[in-house]
């Protein structure tokens, strides 16, 4: 099954980014607790975790909390299965369900940072 515009536009901004591919292929075949990554990834939790979120917002990866031997709780990150394959006839189909958003531009005044009156 074809994932729809808007998923395939979240798969895609998910992975255009280096970090973000070092963390799948570091997840590849394994399971990792969140300050492992972070040490392999070479960088902060905080900005791990921003990139995690992007991750499975797209459903690429999943995360599961464990308790160690001492009561603490552990996140561990692992990939879910996916493969993407994309082609002209793939990206047509995926277009036809497309939610684009309309924004209306403003005039703003320069002086003022407000919305002209004229141009509402």
């Amino acid at each position: 099954m074809l994932p729809s515009g808007n998923d395939l536009l979240k798969v895609l901004e998910a992975i255009a980014n280096p970090y973000r591919l070092k963390i799948i292929a570091l997840l590849h075949g394994r399971s990792i607790h969140v300050s492992q990554l972070a040490r392999e990834v070479m960088i902060s939790r905080p900005l791990l975790y921003m990139h995690l979120k992007k991750l499975e917002s797209a459903g690429l990866v999943t995360s599961i909390m464990e308790l160690s031997d001492n009561g603490k709780a552990m996140r561990f990150y692992e990939l879910t299965s996916f493969s993407l394959q994309i082609s002209p006839e793939s990206i047509a189909e995926a277009v036809k369900t497309l939610t684009l958003k309309k924004t209306v531009p403003t005039v703003l005044d320069p002086d003022t940072k407000k919305e002209k009156e004229d141009d509402k």
